[in-house]
């Protein structure tokens, strides 16, 4: 027994070890990288200025599509009664376990070459700023449906029997409370597209590749590490900030309070029912289209089919399948004791986001400086795998571990159960449903895993991910055909996880 609490010491502080070692570490070595200082100078490079300017405007444009269209698809939601309403609630999560190669994949048969709407866009800004709002608008309107369901029926009523028509509620009491969830959700959406890297490497060409992609070919083509490191603690900082502000203004939204929303009702007027009708079109054009496309295109792919059957699909299968396999063991433990830690030093609940913070290609080149004997090892990969799957299980077990009721436990104990015990029949089974959620999210973030996998791989390690993108960048219709069939697989797999996302919720919401 004298035992116990320093293994059960060591046990907690396992994750903040492995977060030093595959995150602070490696960024201490692109810090302190020899040349660095030097390479500085790559600023000051017309090219490179380009690069910097084009990634930022390209956030910045995206955040300024989806923030109107976010609060109005919101605000349809949260305020207006009509068939398939909470179906589309459910399903605006589906861009969020969908992976990045699926959605390029989604536009280029939407507008590349081929394109089923509109052949040729494939060397224009268009794209890109396509994709980033088909996964970028559902963060807006969650975000912003989270901030309208915290307005208060009361208000809305009162300032109703003052006169105010809809427009007015919005704007003095509605508007104030909103504010703090888009802002956040603004500054999320900036930090996914300034430090995206699949998307831009799909759909991006030659002249409108952002800055993460600038630092793939530095690495890959040009093995120039010096100008790649200053890249990349450039990316860092801009990262960082917008974290910072999401965590500033995520804390704004923090109410301790109950508070008793309006419910929604049927569209009345001609302006509601416009709004429904707009909203609607515009969640289908944005978030469903480039999806829909994937199998019509691979519906069509006649014999591609038949890359399912060949030696190397089934390879990038079972490496798909064994390495998220490996991550998910790894994450679920490092999610438990990261959740359980957290409990008890608030000061690691601040830490759980870190991996969201940091770009893949930031952790990759890390890694790749600091531990060059591990390079293309399957355990560095794997725990690649697991850093950016395990915060999904932390944040999901912690918010439901938080919302427990304390008595349950202490009832247990007065009838005598040890800590253990109490744990394995009360407190876990009332986690089950969260953790089964995280798992998945976890799932979904190995299978469709990318950025990471192309850095730190070998040829004989190839994913179904890295197999899509060695067949788009081949010549020939019969490739492009492959890659979509494969695409279509991959999105497959994600439907599936979506499915069990919703089970958890539903168990999560009965319990």
């Amino acid at each position: 027994m004298n035992l116990s609490k320093p293994i059960a010491a060591l046990l907690l502080v396992l994750p903040l070890g492995f977060l030093a070692v595959m995150v602070v570490a490696p960024l201490f070595a692109l810090a302190f990288y020899e040349g660095g200082a030097a390479a500085w100078q790559v600023l000051q490079d017309g090219y490179i200025q380009w690069r910097i300017g084009w990634t930022t405007l390209q956030a910045a444009a995206t955040c300024a599509l989806v923030l109107p269209a976010g609060v109005s698809a919101a605000w349809v939601l949260a305020r207006l009664e009509f068939r398939g309403r909470l179906w589309i609630l459910r399903l605006l999560m589906l861009p969020f376990v969908m992976p990045t190669l699926v959605a390029g994949m989604g536009v280029l048969a939407l507008f590349g070459p081929h394109g089923l709407l509109w052949a040729g866009w494939e060397d224009t800004p268009y794209l890109l700023l396509y994709g980033n709002v088909f996964f970028n608008l559902p963060v807006l309107v969650r975000a912003a449906y989270q901030g309208l369901v915290q307005v208060p029926a009361a208000r809305l009523y009162t300032a109703q029997t003052l006169g105010a028509n809809t427009w007015q509620r919005f704007w003095h009491v509605e508007r104030p409370v909103l504010q703090p969830w888009l802002a956040g959700g603004v500054c999320l959406v900036f930090l996914y597209c300034f430090s995206g890297f699949g998307l831009a490497l799909l759909l991006g060409g030659s002249r409108y590749a952002t800055v993460e992609v600038e630092i793939y070919q530095l690495i890959a083509y040009e093995l120039d590490m010096a100008q790649a490191s200053v890249l990349v603690w450039l990316v860092l900082a801009v990262t960082a900030l917008a974290g910072v502000l999401y965590a500033r203004f995520s804390r704004l939204t923090a109410s301790g309070r109950t508070i008793r929303p309006l419910p929604p009702s049927p569209p009345r007027t001609p302006a509601a029912k416009a709004l429904l009708a707009g909203s609607l079109l515009l969640l289908a054009v944005c978030c469903a289209l480039p999806l829909v496309a994937v199998w019509w295109r691979a519906a069509q792919a006649g014999d591609a089919w038949q890359v399912w059957r060949l030696a190397d699909t089934l390879h990038a299968l079972w490496n798909t399948l064994r390495f998220t396999f490996g991550a998910m063991l790894s994450a679920l433990l490092l999610g438990v004791l990261h959740a359980a830690l957290a409990r008890r030093a608030a000061w690691v609940r601040t830490l759980t986001f870190l991996p969201f913070m940091v770009s893949p290609v930031c952790v990759a080149f890390g890694l790749l400086l600091l531990y060059p004997e591990w390079t293309a090892s399957l355990p560095l990969l794997v725990a690649a795998y697991a850093l950016l799957a395990y915060p999904f299980i932390a944040k999901d077990l912690l918010a439901a571990w938080d919302a427990l009721p304390a008595g349950y436990a202490a009832a247990a104990r007065s009838l005598g159960a040890t800590p253990f015990q109490t744990a394995l029949t009360v407190t876990a089974p009332l986690l089950l449903p969260a953790l089964r959620r995280g798992l998945a999210l976890a799932a979904a973030t190995c299978v469709g895993e990318f950025a990471a996998t192309l850095f730190l791989s070998r040829p004989e390690w190839q994913t179904l991910t890295t197999l899509i993108y060695r067949y788009l960048g081949t010549a020939g219709a019969e490739n492009h055909d492959s890659a979509m069939v494969l695409t279509a697989g991959l999105m497959l797999s994600a439907l599936l996880v979506f499915v069990l996302l919703d089970a958890a919720d539903k168990q999560e919401k009965a319990v």
